[in-house]
C-alpha cells in the first residue's frame, strides 16, 4: 500500500509509525512543513531505515515564525502550504492519506487532491483547529469572529465527509465530532498518541547534557515543549519566584516562541535569576533533557481542555520522572497522571494548589521516585509502536 503520512509539525511520535509502517513493507512518505518553530522529531532518513522510507520536508515561508500570531499573515502562508503539500500528494499519488496537527484551511487542499485522486483520506484529529479560532475570534472580535469561526466549522465539516475515517486521539473527541460536524461514531476509531519509547531511553540525572549546562547538581522543574495561546506562562514564573530562596532550585524551559519571549522579558523585569531559558534541542537529546528534571511541568489553560492533549506529557511519562500539571482535571493527560499515579495534578489557574505540590515533590525523594517509576511501567506497557501500528494498518486498509 502506498501511505502518505503528513504531520505538518513534524513531531517525534509520527515518525516512528512511518519508519514501522514502511518495515511492514508499505511504501511510505512522511511529509512536514519547513520552517515551523516547534519541537522537532528526527525527519530525515537513518542507516537502517527501509528503502520503501521516504521524508519530505515542504517548503514553508520562512518569515513564518515571524507571523506565527498575526492571523491574517499566518493564514496566508498555510494556505500556501496546503497548495504544495497537495500539488505533491497529485504527484505521488498515495492510496492513503493520513493528515494530522494541519490547520483547517491548509488540510482543505490535502482531502481535496487524496480524493480526486482515487485516494483514501484519513482525517486524523490531534485536536479541532476550527473551534480553538471560532473560540478565539469570538473574543478578540465578536461580530465578524462569528462569521469566520462558522466558515472554518464548515470546512472541517466538509473535510470530514471526505474522509474515509477519523481518527481521534481520545474517545473524548467522539461527542465534539458528532455535536459540532454531524460526523457518527460508527465513522470513528481511536488511536490515543503515544512517545517514543524506542528512542527515550530511562536515563541518570548526572549525564552530558545537565553537565554542559551545569544542571547535574541542581534541583530542576522542566518544562520542554511548546508555549502557546492555550498555556499560561505566568504559572512557570511564579514557580521560580516561590523557589527563588532555595539555591539548590532552577526552573528551566526549554521553548522557543512567545511564551519563551514573554517568560524572559518578565523574569528580567522581575529580577528572577532562577529561570533559566534554553531553545529546543537536538531530538537525539531529549531524553538527557527530561532526565535533568526533578519534576516535568506541563500547563494548559481551561478553556484547551476539551481540544488540546499536551503531547509533550506523554514523553514526560517514558522519562522516569514524576509530573506537575495545572490542566483541566478532565484532560487525558490529567487523568493518565491520576490513574497511573505518576505524578500531581491541579487545576489550570489554582497557583496556589501548583506551588503546594511542588514543594511537596521538592521535599520527597521517596514520593518523586514512586511516581518515576510508575510514569516509566505505564509507557512501556502501552507505547511500543508495533502494535499501534499494526492498529493504523487495519484502519487504512479499508
Amino acid at each position: 500500500m502506498r501511505i502518505l503520512v503528513h504531520d505538518y509539525a513534524g513531531h517525534a511520535f509520527p515518525t516512528s509509525l512511518s519508519r514501522e509502517l514502511a518495515s511492514r513493507g508499505h511504501e511510505v512518505v512522511h511529509v512536514f512543513a519547513s520552517s515551523l518553530q516547534t519541537p522537532r522529531g528526527d525527519l530525515q532518513r537513518r542507516s537502517g531505515d527501509p528503502a520503501n522510507l521516504e521524508f519530505r520536508e515542504i517548503p514553508m515561508n520562512p518569515d513564518y515564525p515571524k507571523f506565527k500570531y498575526s492571523f491574517v499573515k499566518r493564514r496566508n502562508m498555510e494556505v500556501e502550504y496546503g497548495r504544495a503539500a497537495a500539488e505533491f500528494i497529485r504527484g505521488w499519488k498515495p492510496e492513503a492519506v493520513l493528515s494530522g496537527n494541519t490547520p483547517t484551511e491548509t488540510q482543505e487542499p490535502l482531502t481535496r487532491a487524496t480524493v480526486a485522486g482515487g485516494g483514501r483520506f484519513y482525517y486524523w484529529v490531534q485536536d479541532f483547529y476550527s473551534l480553538a479560532v471560532d473560540q478565539l475570534l469570538r473574543k478578540k472580535i465578536p461580530v465578524a469572529g462569528r462569521w469566520i469561526g462558522a466558515w472554518y466549522r464548515r470546512l472541517d465539516r466538509k473535510q470530514f465527509e471526505r474522509s474515509s475515517r477519523i481518527v481521534t486521539i481520545t474517545g473524548d473527541f467522539g461527542p465534539i465530532l458528532t455535536a459540532n460536524f454531524g460526523v457518527q461514531p460508527d465513522r470513528i476509531s481511536v488511536v490515543p498518541n503515544w512517545a517514543v519509547i524506542e528512542e527515550i531511553p530511562r536515563l541518570p540525572k548526572a549525564n552530558d547534557w545537565s553537565a554542559r549546562h551545569g544542571l547535574a547538581d541542581k534541583f530542576v522543574f522542566l518544562y520542554s515543549g511548546t508555549i502557546g495561546m492555550k498555556h499560561n506562562p505566568a504559572m512557570i514564573l511564579e514557580l521560580a519566584k516561590r523557589f527563588k530562596d532555595d539555591a539548590a532550585v532552577e526552573v528551566v524551559v526549554v521553548s522557543e516562541g512567545i511564551g519563551a519571549e514573554w517568560l524572559r522579558k518578565e523574569s528580567a523585569a522581575a529580577g528572577v535569576t532562577n529561570l533559566r531559558l534554553l531553545p529546543y534541542q537536538d531530538f537525539a537529546d531529549l531524553p538527557a533533557v527530561m532526565a535533568t528534571g526533578d519534576v516535568l511541568l506541563g500547563i494548559l489553560e481551561e478553556e484547551a481542555g476539551t481540544f488540546s492533549v499536551p503531547s509533550k506529557t506523554l514523553s514526560y511519562l517514558c522519562a522516569g520522572r514524576p509530573l506537575l500539571l495545572a490542566v483541566p482535571p478532565a484532560n487525558l493527560a490529567a487523568r493518565i497522571t491520576r490513574d497511573e499515579s505518576a505524578g500531581l495534578t491541579v487545576a489550570p489557574n489554582d497557583l496556589e494548589g501548583f506551588v503546594a505540590a511542588a514543594k511537596q515533590l521538592r521535599g520527597s525523594e521517596t514520593l518523586r521516585q514512586q511516581l518515576g517509576e510508575n510514569a516509566r511501567a505505564y509507557a512501556e506497557r502501552t507505547f511500543p509502536i508495533k502494535k499501534t501500528a499494526a492498529i493504523f494498518e487495519q484502519i487504512l486498509s479499508r
